[in-house]
């Protein structure tokens, strides 16, 4: 059974500092992509950061670049994603999910609907 269980969400203070895990389980780590998307309060789920486990690239969306660090250890079966410099805006909860990578073939990074397991969601609110 597919299971992919996030940790890491808080309460912290606009500037603040945090990470986020994903444990994962019941499929071949090194075969998937790893993505984190949000939703905000009233708006609509959104990608933030992908990583292929298989070769480690990444993918990052423009409003988390530079502040947003995603990594993956392997033999955990586990992708973080740091969050610095956090902002209000940046409050939401925040969902992992995986997707077979395919050889050959390169799917919009952060396109939901290419991915098939899903956490259950972390929050995650950042307070001014």
């Amino acid at each position: 059974e597919v299971q992919l269980v996030e940790s890491g969400g808080g309460l912290v203070q606009a500037g603040g500092s945090l990470t986020l895990s994903c444990a994962a389980s019941g499929f071949t780590f090194a075969d998937y992509a790893i993505g984190w998307f949000r939703r905000a309060p009233g708006k609509e789920r959104g990608g933030v950061s992908c990583i292929s486990n298989g070769d480690g690239s990444t993918y990052y969306a423009d409003s988390v670049k530079g502040r947003f660090s995603i990594s993956s250890d392997n033999a955990k079966n586990t992708v973080y994603l740091q969050m610095n410099n956090l902002k209000p805006e940046d409050t939401a909860v925040y969902y992992c999910a995986a997707r077979i990578v395919i050889t050959g073939t390169k799917p919009p990074p952060l396109s939901e609907y290419e991915y098939g397991y899903w956490g259950q969601g972390t929050q995650v609110t950042v307070s001014s």
